[in-house]
C-alpha cells in the first residue's frame, strides 16, 4: 500500500529515549516517535539469561530513510547489538500518510 513503516528500538533509560526521539525527529528521519516503557526484557546474552527494564521507541517513517534512520540509532546507541525492527504500515488513514510523509525529508540527514 505504501512504503510507511514503524522502527521498533530499545533503550535503557528514559532520557536516552527521549534523547533519541528530539534527535530523530529534528533530522526528519522520524515523523513522530512513541516511547513506552518502562518493560521488561528478558533474553538470552553471552550464553546467560537476562532482563533488564528498557524504554520503546517506536518510530513511524518512510522505508526510504531506513538506512539513515538505522545509521542514526546506532551512532548514538550503547548496546553491542540494538534492536531495530522495521514493520511495515499495511494500512493507514490518507490524512495521517499524508502528515507522516511531509515530516520525513527526501534527504532528511542533509536537510534537518
Amino acid at each position: 500500500m505504501s512504503d510507511l513503516i514503524q522502527v521498533i528500538t530499545t533503550v535503557d533509560a528514559q532520557e536516552k529515549a527521549q534523547a533519541l526521539a528530539h534527535e530523530l525527529v529534528k533530522l526528519r528521519l522520524a515523523a513522530c516517535v512513541q516511547i513506552d516503557g518502562p518493560v521488561e526484557s528478558v533474553y538470552r546474552w553471552q550464553s546467560k539469561i537476562e532482563s533488564c527494564l528498557e524504554w520503546r521507541l517506536t518510530i513511524k517513517t518512510r522505508r526510504g530513510v531506513f538506512n539513515d534512520l538505522q545509521d542514526a540509532i546506532r551512532s548514538s546507541h550503547d548496546y553491542d547489538i540494538p534492536e531495530i525492527v522495521a514493520i511495515p504500515i499495511v494500512a493507514v488513514a490518507e490524512s495521517y500518510a499524508d502528515w507522516l510523509n511531509e515530516q520525513v525529508a527526501d534527504n532528511p540527514l542533509r536537510h534537518p
